[in-house]
């Protein structure tokens, strides 16, 4: 991965960066490397530059880095381009909330029969898909070869609309498939005998395939429910991939669904808070409640605060904070690695349905799978 140029837009997303950067820090054939860190807030881009900085030298990386709020100078040159950036920030998503809620429509005008996820926003979000598409032309302009990685939402509305307009390479990225794993560690199955496979659109997507020591385990989770589910507890708002919305699902349309499938799970599941508390727990009610959402909230001002603590007490070890032998498991820099040493990984992705992978859907359309 010698000599690459990695643009992160967005970047003041101070924990999720340093997981970017945390990743190619501890990923061999990285040296040499250098990583634009791109955002419009100075005070938060200030904060994660000294953080990265920090974190690949003491990690002895040999990284460079640059910041800026431009970015057509951020992706000049790249060879990858992580475009998280939310248009306005979440204070722009709670506004347009709140404007939808004063018209009677619970949780805004966004929150649909199957798109209830609070930061997902498709009808009231022009100027995020706006934002995703000229990043996609400037980068046309500006780095024609480069390989745009787009993980901000909504990635299903985006990586089908930069796909349909845009000649960039573009691939979409989640980490909802890591439900997978929930699943098997509930049924406690050892996740290196589990043969399985996902598809479907991002945050919709089902467990296609489910075999344990190649035998089909689906059985095994009815035995769960059966036994198990009862005991079932939340331990934050997002935790809902044995919540009793998810089984209910799962005996609806006879796959279990994955990651934040469960959050789009029709009105049934959102009609009220009580509603939600059935289906998604106590005491929350889910992410996508009130509730839910202001812990969400919180989590955020938290995360943000100790960004900001981080980077101006140098006295605090990162090592500590973010240990070196933890890859984060986001899969941006796995994904890189693939692409240019050739070192296999596997991967779930958001990407055209060409072929079509799944039948009965167009082409045009962007699939997880």
């Amino acid at each position: 991965m010698s000599g690459i140029k990695l643009s992160i837009i967005g970047a003041g997303s101070a924990i999720f960066s340093l997981k970017l950067v945390g990743d190619l820090c501890k990923t061999k054939g990285s040296s040499g490397s250098s990583v634009s860190l791109m955002d419009i807030d100075e005070k938060r881009l200030n904060s994660v530059h000294l953080l990265a900085a920090r974190y690949a030298a003491a990690l002895g990386a040999n990284l460079k880095f640059e910041k800026t709020t431009d970015m057509k100078r951020s992706i000049e040159g790249a060879d990858f381009v992580i475009n998280t950036a939310l248009i306005g920030g979440h204070g722009q998503l709670d506004a347009s909330r709140k404007a939808g809620e004063m018209h009677g429509y619970a949780r805004g005008i966004d929150s649909q029969e199957f798109n209830m996820v609070s930061d997902y926003n498709t009808l009231s979000n022009y100027n995020q898909l706006k934002y995703f598409l000229e990043v996609a032309h400037n980068m046309e302009e500006i780095c024609p070869n480069a390989w745009l990685l787009q993980s901000a939402n909504p990635v299903f509305e985006g990586t089908t609309l930069i796909s349909r307009y845009s000649d960039i390479k573009v691939i979409g990225f989640c980490h909802g498939h890591y439900g997978v794993e929930i699943v098997a560690r509930s049924l406690g199955l050892d996740i290196r005998e589990v043969n399985w496979q996902v598809a479907g659109f991002n945050h919709n997507i089902w467990l296609t395939r489910f075999l344990y020591k190649d035998k089909d385990a689906y059985p095994l989770l009815d035995q769960w429910i059966e036994k198990e589910a009862m005991k079932w507890k939340p331990e934050d708002p997002f935790d809902d991939q044995m919540s009793p919305a998810a089984i209910d699902m799962y005996k609806f349309y006879g796959r279990m669904p994955i990651g934040d499938s469960i959050r789009n799970g029709s009105w049934k599941y959102h009609y009220h808070l009580e509603a939600k508390k059935k289906w998604y727990g106590e005491p929350w009610g889910g992410a996508d409640s009130d509730l839910g959402w202001a812990w969400y909230q919180n989590y955020l001002k938290a995360s943000t605060d100790k960004s900001f603590k981080l980077a101006l007490d140098k006295s605090i070890n990162l090592l500590q904070e973010f240990p070196p032998e933890v890859m984060s498991r986001e899969q941006h820099i796995p994904f890189i690695d693939a692409l240019i040493n050739g070192n296999q990984g596997r991967f779930v992705l958001n990407i055209p349905n060409k072929g079509p992978i799944i039948p009965s859907i167009p082409e045009d359309v962007a699939v997880e799978v």
